[in-house]
């Protein structure tokens, strides 16, 4: 059998062969077998550049989600700013960075807490609170000199100049008679200036309202939750939006947020966006209405509404956990007396006749009051007795749209929100019952009844065997009832939560981090610094911008351009052959047909490449 070698300028192992019956049929290939072999290189081209850039988008995705990692301050495109919270009880600082904004003005900046070199947050706090030194103002700045010092180690020195610092005071400066607040923002306005090289104005340092702090709180959850970006993915929640102040009659889509419910100690708050106008029953709810709503702009252009929000918030004082126990406590003691002094009883008085309270657990022995007027309890642990008895402290009203203390509250779209629960939300569902996270009205109830009823001895035993949450203490096992109670009452039938609504999540952390209201505060008030990058941008010019724009993905793109041009050069190339055969074939003498056809022993024809 005749054969071709080939024997090209490559090591001799590449040396090979064909028959003479194998030439024809790849020197000569259809139109089919090129197709063929064409969608088989398109295909693997494809395959190569998904996984590529879906390793690109999978690497974005994580970099906006965990920022753990220690803050490269030796980046130079990296921006800082500062903000103090000072409350009731201390002063904290917190440092944010964030990187050079990217230019579009559809987007906010990427700010996020400053880690050390430990990766742990530069936060530092210091005690007491500022309003301490309501008689003594002129120490004020001395008192702050700690925090601001100690941020000043951790940003670098060519930095200090351009890197806002915003002094926020709350709820311990908000009752002081304001000649008094004056005197201590005055000192530091005076003080700070001189012995700092932050950016710090007169404006930058003031007491926040509750109204303000909610804003705040509910910027800081929506924005680590992702939803001011509105690019919308598959399967997301969206809202329909009737912008405030806004000229369009067609409502804008976007993410739906978040609201947030917070219930600490002394205080309950609620914070949601209210996408629609606003109706009011009367000229009284909606001057009320004013001092609860809060319409403001998170992007850095003014014309543009994507970033409009209208958010209610409303603080209720004396309807967190404790307050409300100490109002029920006292409630409990001056009917008790009444009642003793009009019936001639002693129920109460004596650790053996004592009042039976159903919101204790069964059993539990309790004593409330001061020295002259103790009174002893005796648990029943009866559910629900304790919420109808807790119904009246929740001060409702007859009037529409009203929550506790018959403040105005608008309507909520409960087919399509969602809400956090923080503070005693999580710790009534977490600490004994196990059950923070996607709360279940009927299932919550269920375990709360079931626990109040357990007799004080079995709950004890169960907490010295290590049963429940490691921070929850004897407070926590003998007010749990209560606080379940009253945490049941104030969501369903004071801010009128459907029982069967399924979209409540409580939570202590937000993506494992503790979200404080001064990260809102950073983003609002810092929300026109992308300005200068937008402009610097657009000034580049259409050459720095198609370079800068040039990324990683694009030239993945150019790959697979190139990998086209060659693959059609290929395939062009194989038609020149094909061609080149046939005429070959049709100047063969027909004697050589048979050789062709029978492959018949033919010399070997040499073919150097």
């Amino acid at each position: 059998m005749g054969r071709i070698s080939f024997s090209c300028l490559f090591p001799a192992s590449w040396h090979f062969s064909l028959s003479s019956q194998v030439l024809p049929r790849l020197l000569t290939p259809s139109l089919r077998q090129l197709l063929f072999i064409g969608l088989v290189l398109c295909l693997m081209g494809l395959l190569y550049l998904l996984l590529v850039t879906g390793k690109g988008h999978v690497g974005n995705v994580t970099s906006t989600v965990t920022d753990v990692d220690a803050t490269d301050t030796s980046n130079p495109n990296l921006n800082y700013g500062l903000v103090v919270d000072c409350g009731s009880s201390g002063s904290r600082v917190f440092v944010y960075c964030w990187p050079r904004h990217n230019g579009n003005p559809h987007e906010l900046l990427d700010i996020r807490q400053m880690r050390d070199q430990h990766r742990k947050p530069v936060v530092m706090k210091i005690k007491p609170g500022i309003s301490e030194l309501a008689k003594t103002p002129e120490k004020a700045s001395n008192y702050i000199f700690p925090l601001l010092s100690f941020a000043a180690q951790h940003i670098p020195k060519n930095k200090h100049q351009e890197t806002p610092l915003y002094i926020l005071c709350t709820a311990g400066m908000r009752i002081l008679p304001e000649s008094q607040q004056e005197a201590l923002l005055e000192d530091l306005r005076t003080d700070i200036p001189v012995h700092f090289n932050f950016l710090f104005s007169d404006s930058h340092v003031e007491v926040i309202s509750g109204k303000q702090e909610g804003v705040y709180a509910w910027i800081g959850i929506n924005f680590v939750l992702g939803r001011f970006n509105h690019v919308h993915n598959d399967g997301e929640a969206v809202v329909e939006v009737h912008v405030p102040g806004s000229d369009q009659q067609e409502a804008l889509v976007r993410k739906r947020t978040a609201g947030v419910l917070d219930m600490g100690g002394v205080s309950t708050q609620i914070a949601y966006e209210v996408p629609k106008t606003v109706s009011f029953a009367s000229p009284q709810q909606e001057e009320v209405a004013k001092n609860l709503l809060a319409e403001f702009n998170l992007g850095c252009d003014a014309h543009r509404t994507e970033h409009v929000y209208r958010v209610y918030v409303s603080t209720f004082l004396g309807f967190g956990g404790n307050a409300a126990r100490q109002r029920y406590e006292e409630s409990l003691i001056r009917n008790t007396a009444t009642r003793n002094k009009l019936l001639g009883q002693h129920i109460g008085e004596t650790a053996e006749s004592p009042l039976l309270d159903p919101c204790l657990p069964t059993d539990l022995q309790d004593e409330i009051g001061p020295s002259t007027q103790k009174l002893y309890l005796r648990g029943t642990g009866d559910f629900d007795q304790c919420r109808q008895i807790l119904q009246p402290f929740l001060n409702r009203t007859n009037e529409t749209q009203t929550s506790l203390s018959g403040i105005y509250q608008p309507a909520i779209d409960y087919s399509n929100s969602q809400f956090y629960g923080f503070s005693e939300f999580y710790y009534c569902t977490e600490d004994v019952l196990r059950m923070g996270g996607d709360y279940n009205a009927s299932k919550y109830a269920q375990a709360a009844k079931s626990y109040c009823g357990t007799q004080w001895k079995t709950l004890r035993e169960r907490f010295d065997s290590g049963l429940y949450a490691s921070h929850a203490d004897l407070h926590r096992l003998k007010y749990q009832c209560f606080k379940s109670a009253w945490m049941y009452e104030v969501l369903h039938s004071g801010f009128s939560f459907p029982t069967n609504y399924k979209n409540l999540k409580t939570a202590l952390l937000v993506y494992d981090k503790e979200v404080q209201w001064t990260l809102g505060a950073i983003l609002y008030r810092t929300r026109f610094l992308p300005l200068r990058d937008i402009q610097q941008e657009s000034l580049k010019g259409a050459h720095s911008h198609w370079r800068h724009s040039f990324s990683f993905v694009n030239n993945h793109y150019l790959f697979l351009a190139c990998f086209f041009i060659v693959l059609l050069s290929i395939m062009l190339y194989l038609l020149r052959l094909r061609r080149i055969h046939r005429r070959t074939a049709q100047r063969c003498t027909p004697s050589s047909v048979p050789w062709l056809e029978e492959g018949l022993g033919s010399p070997t024809l040499p073919i150097n490449l």
